[in-house]
């Protein structure tokens, strides 16, 4: 009974690590996917119009810095679920 339950701990254990890396892994890729749309749409715009370059600069780097703080949460969240 007794390696029975030090066995289902040890699976335990290594099932949340692995639900840490899969989600740790997946909130890289969407915040990736994120800033990559972000500087993408922003490019679009300033080649549109020109003279509004810094307006659309700025917004780009709020929007890529909240992204970022999103993702660097999301990923202390999964580490501490190790």
């Amino acid at each position: 009974m007794e390696l029975l339950s030090i066995l289902l701990q040890a699976a335990t254990t290594s099932l949340n690590a692995v639900g840490a890396t899969i989600g740790a892994g997946l909130v890289v890729i969407g915040a990736g996917i994120g800033i990559g749309k972000i500087g993408s749409s922003a490019m679009d715009a300033i080649g549109r119009q020109p003279e509004a370059a810094g307006d659309v600069r700025m917004s780009m780097i709020i929007g890529a810095a909240l992204i970022e703080g999103a993702a660097l949460f999301a990923i202390v969240v999964c580490f501490l679920a190790l």
